[in-house]
C-alpha cells in the first residue's frame, strides 16, 4: 500500500494535541526524539481511524517548512524513476529503524520524505 503523510510544523506541541487529540479525537501513536540529528526535535504521529497526520515539534532556532511522509512499496524503485528528472541530494540508504529512505526538496523549500521497507 503507498500512501501520503502530512507532516505539519508547529511550535506548540501542547497546544496541537489539545486542537488534533481533544477537539478532533485523534490518538498519538508514537512519539520519536531526534535532538542530534538535522531534524532538531520531535514527530508526534496522530492517527483517527485510517486518517494520520505526523506534527513536527522542531526545537527553538531550527524552523521547518511543510514536509509529506510518502509511505511507498519501493523507495529504491521511486529515486530511480525521479533523479533523471529532479535533483535529489543523496540516494535511499537503509535507518536502524528498519526503512529505507531519501528525500527530495521542492523549489519552495517543502520536503517529501520518501519512506519503503529495506530490501524494496
Amino acid at each position: 500500500m503507498e500512501r501520503a503523510i502530512p507532516i505539519l510544523p508547529t511550535d506548540d506541541p501542547e497546544e496541537a494535541i489539545r486542537f488534533y487529540v481533544d477537539g478532533l479525537g485523534f490518538q498519538v501513536v508514537f512519539e520519536a526524539h531526534y535532538p542530534n540529528t538535522p531534524q532538531q526535535g520531535t514527530i508526534l504521529g496522530l492517527e483517527r481511524g485510517v486518517l494520520c497526520i505526523h506534527l513536527d515539534c522542531p526545537m527553538p532556532g531550527h524552523g521547518r517548512n511543510a514536509c509529506v511522509y510518502l509511505d511507498v512499496d519501493d523507495a529504491d524503485a521511486l529515486y530511480a524513476e525521479w533523479s533523471p528528472k529532479i535533483d535529489i541530494d543523496d540516494p535511499p540508504e537503509d535507518q536502524p529503524w528498519g526503512s529505507r529512505t531519501f528525500t527530495v526538496m521542492d523549489p519552495f523549500g517543502n520536503s517529501l520524505f520518501v519512506v519503503g521497507p529495506q530490501g524494496g
